[in-house]
């Protein structure tokens, strides 16, 4: 994991460098796709994705080491041509995981916080889950382990595999030639993403577009039916860790207030969407009807807030940055309670984006306990060596979420509301 958090170093700043390049580009060319809460939501997804599988949070069903030393029929170096068909068996492999979590409905809960946004642009590629609590990928790789393909083959081309689908999230664009037949592209992503009838659960490769073409999911990007994006059951906030569990929300109620004891068990493993007739009559779930004119998602967004979001959000960037660049020395428990404090934080400010008067209390909650573990420890987790007068500029960050929590809670907000009232 520590390697991972290493090249995460790496990856995250080239991953802002395309994301102020796509936002500058949308300035100058006046076709901005890119709005304040939402990047914001997006970038803070991907923080909470990134952290928790760099902290290995999940029960892992079976290993690739272990596949490869009990299914291995031979043994071989890795040559040019052993990471090829490392490369060809771990993108078939993403294409049928994909493919799964789209027709499952348990599978759709760790994968539907990546469509949850209602636009379509870099910063949505960020929207990973921290809801796949149980890792099972490796039973993909069966086919690679039988042909022995080495375990650092195969922990090599993950992240880059991983990271080579970041690209194609853009509608700045268009259809790329004799690429489309080879590639997914931004013109087959966009119609992945899209709710349309049309388009749903297509192109679900991943870097390459021929298992689409080959298993009968392949679908153009019509110019006479323009992509809408989101999911047909509206997220409803910017909050991302409450988005990575609703869809799991839904299926534990519908299971609960079922009264079929078989409906019980196999709504877990019906296809995406399913519901048990008796609970779905009693307990119906708006779904999007008319894919061109659906209110999206929207809080009561000032200037004020917008900048408090953003600064919460390269605020939990830079901590989480430390925390990789300084992750043997902080050690695991540490770890653990540093990440605690920045998904807590995310929570807050999300909350507080979407308005909810409970976010306060998570916001001041957050920002006294940091600034009694500075008085406690006297450090904040080695910054004073890192930074000078580190232990002060962290202590006056969490003052500042203390302080913004109470004034958006109960003094801007109250303005807005009364004016919206006037």
């Amino acid at each position: 994991m520590e390697t991972y958090a290493t090249a995460l170093l790496y990856a995250i700043p080239f991953f802002v460098i395309l994301l102020t390049i796509e936002i500058t580009y949308g300035y100058f060319v006046k076709k901005q796709m890119h709005k304040v809460m939402d990047t914001v939501s997006s970038i803070s997804s991907g923080l909470t994705n990134i952290i928790k599988d760099t902290l290995g949070l999940a029960l892992i069903v079976v290993s690739y080491p272990f596949l490869l030393e009990h299914l291995a029929i031979t043994e071989i170096k890795a040559t040019w041509l052993v990471w090829t068909i490392a490369f060809i068996v771990l993108d078939f492999a993403g294409y049928w995981n994909h493919r799964l979590s789209h027709k499952i409905n348990i599978f759709w809960n760790q994968h539907v916080i990546h469509h949850s946004s209602e636009e379509f642009n870099l910063a949505c590629a960020l929207r990973q889950p921290i809801s796949n609590l149980v890792g099972y990928f490796s039973l993909f790789l069966i086919p690679a382990a039988v042909l022995g393909v080495p375990h650092m083959v195969i922990a090599i081309l993950a992240p880059i595999h991983l990271f080579a689908q970041f690209w194609y999230h853009t509608r700045h664009i268009g259809k790329m030639g004799w690429l489309e037949y080879i590639l997914v592209t931004p013109s087959q992503h966009r119609v992945h993403h899209a709710i349309n009838p049309e388009y749903i659960d297509k192109n679900l490769g991943q870097i390459l577009c021929v298992w689409d073409r080959m298993f009968g999911t392949f679908q153009e990007e019509l110019e006479e039916v323009p992509p809408q994006f989101g999911v047909l059951k509206p997220a409803g906030t910017w909050n991302p860790i409450i988005i990575n569990f609703q869809h799991l929300w839904r299926i534990l109620q519908d299971a609960w207030r079922t009264k079929s004891f078989r409906d019980k068990l196999r709504i877990w493993f019906m296809p995406t969407g399913w519901r048990p007739d008796d609970v779905k009559e009693k307990y119906p779930i708006a779904i999007i009807g008319d894919v061109y004119n659906f209110k999206r998602y929207a809080s009561n967004a000032t200037s004020g807030l917008k900048g408090y979001a953003i600064f919460q959000m390269l605020i939990s960037l830079g901590l989480m940055m430390f925390m990789f660049y300084n992750y043997t020395e902080i050690g695991f428990e540490g770890l653990l309670i540093f990440s605690g404090f920045i998904f807590i934080g995310i929570y807050g400010y999300t909350t507080l984006m979407d308005r909810k008067k409970y976010a306060v209390a998570v916001e001041v909650i957050r920002g006294v306990a940091g600034i009694l573990w500075i008085v406690y420890f006297g450090d904040w987790f080695g910054l004073n060596a890192f930074l000078p007068m580190g232990n002060a500029w962290i202590g006056a960050y969490f003052l500042i979420t203390i302080l913004a929590g109470i004034y958006f809670t109960y003094f801007e907000n109250r303005e807005t509301e009364m004016g919206m009232a006037a």
